[in-house]
């Protein structure tokens, strides 16, 4: 198995990712580009210890792979930014 703290490479802070957290309870993450969905489902649920629902994946026009995370409703995703220091 990958590192996990090499999997999830830092979050995506932008007006679409607050609304999406708000409204879908989702958080975007940039990703390395090799992971499958189920390693960054591991990985995430281990560094947060949180529980996911749903993970889609898309490739960025600038090569990057960005992550929107489905979290459970028994975790506010608004708290796991609050705690990454996001908002």
């Amino acid at each position: 198995m990958k590192d996990i703290y090499n999997i999830i490479q830092y979050p995506k802070p932008t007006e679409k990712a607050v609304r999406l957290m708000e409204a879908e309870n989702k958080l975007v993450f940039v990703v390395d580009k090799k992971a499958t969905k189920k390693d960054i489902k591991d990985s995430l649920e281990k560094i947060f210890k949180v529980k996911i629902e749903g993970i889609n994946t898309t490739i960025m026009p600038t090569g990057k792979k960005k992550a929107y995370v489905k979290l459970s409703q028994k975790t506010p995703a608004i708290d796991i930014a609050t705690q990454m220091g996001m908002l």
